[in-house]
């Protein structure tokens, strides 16, 4: 019986050394590399006055309990042989939690300009968070209350993490496991359902049985070759881009060489979701066809005055005049569009795992899919919209997006992390942008009891100059925008653009279909 209790109390102090002490993801150990040293921001504003001590007491009972954000990186060994590895600590969320002091009298001094005022405030504060690192001596990652009404909020929330923690997407799933409906505190956020079916089996079943079968079988063989062939195009494009394969050097391509540490710049906008619902109905598309095909006619408006800039510079004026367009005309701008390989949102899992302590997926589940956007000026802005939904749709026939995760695995595996590093950071620094798109609740929710008005969450430490975010909530969509200044110093002309394509493209599809009624 003494013997038995010893080796059932070595085996559980095993355990528990387990469980205290996890080695780093090599996904984790690349972006803790010089080269990609990456972190996930999230703006919230909310209604109502924050009150620090009904959110600190709230972190309290949900997110230190989640495993990442109580432990804390610990570094053994040499340069040669490092090995890194999460520690559970004990966490004070105080020292998490900042509230500046914020002096509103210099921000209100113009009582008709205040918001304008609190809103520029609100940038410069984000903005300088990114040229600071995270303490790695505490659990990596921070929460700013700002007692500072814009003119979207009445005061703001400013999350940060490191990149290490997880997917940008499982974090957010995480933020939201926080998070409870305003209209019922018990229950946690509602998502939109995303019913795959079949829309082909569902037609071919329509005839014989005979017919049906034959023609199921001929669709499944096509699909199959098709799949096989477009993985192959786009394995082959991903190994160019990594080698050779770079984009037209555009005003909006930043040399990700000369931009370490330097301070990026985020902005967002908030637009209607019903405007883009519209243009979905009746195109007969997805949300992300739609702000995929609204972005390119975005970045083609931005570029054609960004290049018309520059030739008035340097004398062009009369060459430009003959030209219809300002732009080259083969212009190569690729993005880096994320996709989330996991097969569920996890939120009730999250919730579940700091409610009861049980255990959850988790960690860095995304692919990249390399979108090559087909900017130029059309005629007819519904132009924009079937090139891109043409390009997607060949995109969702591939596994490039399965392929570029299993592939980074490799490389991890194969060739260590500092090399990996440098291979996919010479990959994404080829393309010119990134992008993604969240889906958020449809319903008003709250954090810790304050409404929330807006999220808009985005990444910087990646080598571009430019990435856009989409996050949906209720019934509006938020953009987001982080930007290289030094590269693209007017970065609300550029969500002006977007905005401006999004009502041409909704005023030409209103006009489609008053002339399909006459």
């Amino acid at each position: 019986m003494e013997i038995k209790t010893r080796l059932d109390t070595s085996e559980t102090t095993v355990r528990k050394d387990e469980e205290e002490e996890q080695p780093l993801s090599p996904a984790a150990r690349v972006f803790h590399s010089p080269e990609f040293n990456c972190y996930v921001i999230s703006v919230i504003g909310v209604k109502k006055k924050i009150e620090p001590d009904v959110i600190i007491e709230g972190l309290k009972q949900s997110l230190i309990r989640h495993p990442r954000f109580s432990s804390k990186l610990v570094s053994n060994g040499n340069k040669k042989r490092q090995t890194q590895s999460w520690v559970r600590t004990n966490v004070v969320v105080n020292d998490h939690v900042i509230v500046p002091d914020i002096q509103t009298q210099n921000i209100e001094n113009a009582n008709a300009n205040a918001n304008a005022n609190a809103n520029v405030f609100l940038e410069s504060y984000v903005s300088n968070l990114t040229t600071v690192s995270l303490d790695i001596s505490k659990p990596l990652w921070q929460l700013h209350l700002l007692d500072l009404k814009t003119s979207d909020a009445e005061n703001v929330a400013v999350l940060k993490f490191h990149h290490s923690l997880g997917d940008g997407m499982s974090l957010m799933a995480l933020v939201l496991a926080c998070m409870r409906k305003t209209s019922n505190p018990d229950e946690l956020p509602s998502l939109p359902n995303q019913n795959r079916s079949s829309s082909r089996s569902s037609r071919l079943m329509t005839g014989s049985r005979g017919d049906s079968r034959f023609l199921w079988l001929v669709m499944v063989i096509w699909s199959a070759i098709m799949l096989v062939l477009n993985t192959v195009c786009d394995a082959l494009e991903f190994i160019a881009t990594t080698m050779f394969l770079k984009d037209t050097e555009t005003p909006i391509k930043g040399d990700f060489r000369l931009s370490k540490s330097k301070r990026m710049c985020l902005v967002h906008r908030t637009v209607s979701l019903d405007d883009i619902k519209l243009i979905k109905t009746t195109m007969k598309m997805t949300v992300n066809d739609v702000v995929l095909g609204v972005s390119q006619a975005g970045l083609s408006q931005y570029l054609e005055r960004r290049y018309g800039e520059k030739k008035k510079k340097v004398g062009e004026d009369q060459e430009s005049k003959k030209n219809s367009t300002n732009m080259p005309k083969e212009i190569r701008l690729r993005s880096a569009l994320l996709v989330n390989l996991r097969p569920n949102t996890g939120i009730q899992d999250l919730a579940d795992m700091m409610a009861k302590g049980s255990k959850c997926r988790w960690g860095n589940w995304i692919g990249y899919i390399v979108f090559p956007f087909s900017i130029g000026l059309r005629d007819d802005p519904l132009e924009h919209l079937r090139r891109a939904k043409m390009i997607i749709d060949r995109k969702k026939n591939s596994l490039e997006a399965a392929l570029t995760f299993v592939a980074g695995k490799i490389i991890l595996k194969t060739f260590g992390v500092e090399l990996a590093a440098k291979i996919i950071n010479r990959a994404l620094s080829n393309t010119t942008m990134s992008f993604s798109n969240l889906i958020g609740p449809i319903e008003e929710i709250s954090f810790y009891g304050h409404p929330i008005t807006y999220m808009a969450p985005s990444v910087y430490g990646h080598p571009h100059a430019l990435t856009m975010h989409f996050q949906s909530y209720m019934n509006q969509m938020t953009i987001s925008l982080t930007v290289d200044p030094t590269v693209i110093s007017d970065p609300h002309r550029l969500l002006d653009d977007w905005e401006k394509s999004l009502q041409n493209i909704k005023a030409a599809v209103q006009e489609r279909g008053s002339r399909s009624l006459d």
